[in-house]
């Protein structure tokens, strides 16, 4: 018989306990049983018997379908992997001498962008005398952090860094709710009307 790998529950002969504190289906504590009489009630039951708690004295088992519990976490998992990587970084490209149709363009996408949960790093390039007026620079990212602050907060203030500015943003979840409760609350009273 195959040894339970690391981390995964001990199930029908594979508990080594001679008694076993034993918790049925549906969560009611049964008692405390001799494995062989607990390993025949699951039986009995058509269900397995499954170690949920090897350190106790004695161990906690519970009955249950173990394909399906086994299921259930790898899903709980697979959905915990997917909230906790969602957050990625992505890059707008500015320039000092932009025009306002780019500008608004590519600021609408980084508000977008932190609508989705990512965060923002906006890069301002500067080419050939333009380094030497970084306040062009710093003043196209403050009026950026003053478009976004409904969706965004500055997380990284801008820094010069060779011939580029940058600056990150990550989305602000109060302020999206905010938003979201003033957007409902102006459609409630254009509805009243």
């Amino acid at each position: 018989m195959a040894r339970p790998e690391e981390g995964e529950a001990r199930i029908n002969d594979e508990i080594r306990a001679r008694e076993v504190r034993l918790v049925a289906p549906d969560g009611e504590q049964i008692g405390i049983k001799p494995l062989p009489e607990a390993l025949n009630i699951a039986r009995g039951l058509d269900l397995d018997l499954v170690e949920v708690a090897a350190q106790a004295n004695p161990p906690v088992c519970r009955i249950m379908d173990y394909g399906k519990f086994k299921y259930e976490t790898s899903q709980r998992a697979k959905e915990s992997r997917k909230k906790s990587g969602s957050v990625s970084l992505k890059e707008m490209k500015y320039r000092p001498k932009i025009g306002q149709g780019d500008f608004d363009t590519k600021t609408a996408a980084v508000g977008k962008f932190l609508s989705e949960g990512h965060k923002v790093k906006i890069t301002i390039m500067f080419r050939g005398r333009e380094v030497f007026h970084p306040e062009l620079g710093r003043e196209i990212l403050e009026r950026v952090a003053v478009l976004i602050e409904n969706v965004g907060k500055v997380d990284q203030f801008p820094k010069l860094d060779g011939r580029n500015m940058t600056m990150v943003l990550s989305p602000d979840k109060q302020a999206q709710l905010k938003n979201k409760n003033n957007d409902a609350e102006s459609v409630d009273k254009s509805n009243s009307k």
